[in-house]
């Protein structure tokens, strides 16, 4: 197996899963302005990464009804920072406060000034910023940026780096599995040395609205997209069902800038599998950071394997790269954290926002 890595992407707030409990739980609480304790009427509040949002009433109050689990609440308000709190089906308990801070618009303007703004970014970049966001896969091809207006690219030569920041929402119609995608960019940063490219940022689902029979395809589109991504292993890991879900585990070993994989006896061992049944969470620590898993209930896409010589065509592979003796969460519905601890790489970071699925997402039986 050549264990060339052509893509690295550092995946923070950008994770689903398919939901296992049917339970669902209530989440509520208000939103104030942090200086004048004033309730903040009409501000954004949705799961990132779901279906589920709402807006703020007249006295700065919301309520969320969500499936049993952990989500990242996302709080946004034109002109303040956007907020993100983590929670857990032990928040339903109690009401939720969050402070919205007003943002700095001098640090903002002298982070603007530090790069040059490129003249019609979108015309130079904009097919650049597709394929790394949006990605090269036959979804990607329909899915589409409905106010491309709202990005705005900086170069700097001297650093040889490309970012692009949105001033509102992104947002993004995906005819490929019946989503529009509203995606509060966060950060978007491509570094032209080492190839690499960093973004964050908050998604919130819906679904577009078909007949019976456009629905039906997507159904399988969706099963398609989960059937070996990260949402579908994070699920797998969580019930100890990595084997029967076709996914198999290897520690990837590094020496003498070789690498080799190690097949695992003892999947469940060589990660540390801890299940906390109080908080139903399950612990894992791998006991090597580099782990390989390969998905073999579907070949790779052909597109994936014509730019990636050498990479296996029998099955799909990716690597996750864990912090040294930092150990993740999974809770019940896939979510995990902290989830700018593990660097993903090969074809997870292939598949990019074309084929994410919210974190509500339930596969159909088949």
């Amino acid at each position: 197996m050549n264990m060339k890595k052509p893509f690295v992407l550092f995946y923070a707030l950008l994770f689903c899963s398919v939901v296992v409990a049917q339970q669902n739980i209530t989440v509520s609480g208000n939103v104030i302005n942090e200086v004048t304790g004033l309730p903040m009427q009409a501000a954004s509040v949705f799961a990132q990464n779901t279906t589920i949002g709402t807006a703020t009433s007249a006295e700065g109050n919301f309520t969320l009804q969500l499936p049993a689990g952990g989500y990242d609440l996302i709080v946004s308000y034109t002109g303040y920072r956007t907020e993100s709190r983590r929670i857990t089906s032990a928040d339903a308990s109690e009401k939720i406060t969050i402070k919205l801070k007003e943002k700095e618009k001098e640090l903002e303007a002298v982070a603007i000034i530090s790069t040059n703004e490129v003249v019609d970014g979108f015309a130079k970049y904009g097919q650049f910023f597709k394929e790394e966001f949006i990605g090269k896969t036959n979804n990607s091809a329909l899915c589409n940026i409905q106010n491309p207006e709202v990005l705005h690219f900086f170069y700097s030569k001297k650093r040889n780096r490309l970012k692009i920041t949105a001033t509102e929402p992104l947002i993004m119609k995906n005819d490929g599995l019946g989503y529009n995608i509203k995606y509060t960019l966060d950060s978007f940063v491509h570094e032209y040395k080492t190839a690499l490219t960093i973004y964050t940022g908050y998604p919130l689902f819906e679904n577009i609205a078909a007949d019976s029979m456009q629905i039906k395809r997507w159904e399988l589109s969706r099963s398609e997209a989960y059937r070996g991504s990260m949402l579908h292993f994070m699920r797998s890991i969580f019930n100890k069902s990595i084997k029967e879900q076709a996914f198999e585990v290897q520690f990837i070993i590094k020496e003498n800038e070789k690498e080799s994989a190690l097949k695992l006896k003892d999947v469940y061992g060589a990660i540390n599998y801890a299940k906390d049944d109080s908080t139903n969470t399950v612990e894992i620590l791998p006991n090597q950071n580099n782990v390989g898993v390969l998905y073999l209930g579907a070949k790779p896409s052909i597109t994936y394997t014509k730019e990636n010589a050498g990479e296996p065509t029998d099955f799909k592979f990716s690597m996750l790269a864990f912090k040294q003796n930092e150990s993740i969460v999974i809770e019940q519905n896939g979510y995990f954290y902290e989830q700018n601890d593990v660097i993903s790489s090969g074809y997870w970071a292939w598949d990019k926002i074309a084929e994410m699925l919210p974190y509500d997402y339930r596969e159909e039986a088949r």
